[in-house]
């Protein structure tokens, strides 16, 4: 069996008159993901694009036509020749009508494991030889956090890499606060695929170390291994409330790192104020965090 590689993980597959017949977890995975039994079904499943659609009035009555079926007509399929014709016919018409700036660059995801085949990196090399398009900054993986971060941490680099490791947590760590908790599902996943999904291992050495584990998160198993941790079912919407009122204790009860704050930030004096004003004079606390959060 060949062995190759997925965003859930590398795996040996078989292939039998041209399709895939057999899929089995590389065998130096100790927890693979159950993902990987979906990807022999999706290799020629009947819900798979078989070949390019347009949608049925834009096909008909071309790009002026009302949108008013769009989610509810059909799509109609035609040949890679037509769908060529069709989108060279509307790049060319939107560049020379409106320039570049008219044309968004989109089709952000994952979509391959490779980066050679990756669509948006092929798409946007594309685009650019046909006269430059107009691009995206951050995403919404990150939601907000990369324009967030810098006025926090100084950079994005906690988002990418390098950050803390597994075995330094492991070693170190007494307390481990995870806000919306560490699910295991999302370790099954990862861009690029991985050889050994090392998530279980690890959070178990830290069960087995003795570190205090706390979910803070509506759902009890947004952190695997719900019997050795700690669950905070804090009502939706409301992390930021609750760090604000962590915030305020450490500040109120002396035990933040004065000597710090005052090297490395920048308008704490600020942030300490608002703190214990609030936006109606009333601090941010532990007694009114409760009300909001719920814990």
């Amino acid at each position: 069996m060949q062995l190759t590689s997925s965003h859930w993980g590398a795996f040996r597959a078989r292939a039998a008159d041209g399709a895939i017949g057999a899929v089995a977890p590389f065998e130096r995975d100790p927890d693979p993901s159950p993902l990987l039994g979906g990807v022999a079904e999706s290799y020629d499943h009947p819900t798979r694009l078989r070949r390019p659609a347009v949608r049925k009035s834009w096909l008909e009555d071309g790009p002026g036509a009302s949108g008013a079926g769009r989610g509810a007509e059909p799509f109609v399929e035609v040949s890679w020749e037509k769908a060529y014709d069709l989108v060279a016919g509307e790049l060319d018409r939107v560049r020379g009508a409106f320039g570049g700036d008219a044309i968004f660059g989109g089709s952000y995801g994952w979509s391959s494991a490779g980066r050679f085949h990756h669509a948006k990196t092929q798409l946007k090399r594309f685009l650019n030889v046909g006269g430059g398009f107009v691009d995206q900054v951050n995403n919404y993986s990150y939601g907000a956090g990369m324009v967030l971060l810098p006025h926090v941490l100084g950079d994005n680099r906690l988002l990418y890499g390098p950050s803390t490791s597994w075995n330094s947590l492991a070693e170190n760590t007494e307390l481990l606060v995870a806000f919306g908790g560490m699910p295991s599902r999302n370790a099954q996943v990862e861009s690029g695929g991985c050889g050994e999904h090392v998530y279980r291992r690890w959070r178990d050495r830290l069960t087995e170390r003795g570190t205090r584990l706390l979910n803070i998160s509506p759902l009890r198993d947004d952190l695997a291994g719900e019997a050795e941790v700690e669950w905070w079912p804090i009502v939706p919407g409301t992390d930021t409330a609750l760090m604000l009122a962590l915030t305020w204790t450490l500040l109120e009860e002396g035990l933040c790192d004065r000597a710090f704050v005052e090297t490395y930030c920048t308008g704490f004096d600020r942030y300490g104020e608002y703190l214990r004003t609030g936006r109606s004079g009333e601090p941010f606390s532990a007694e009114w965090a409760a009300g909001v959060c719920g814990v």
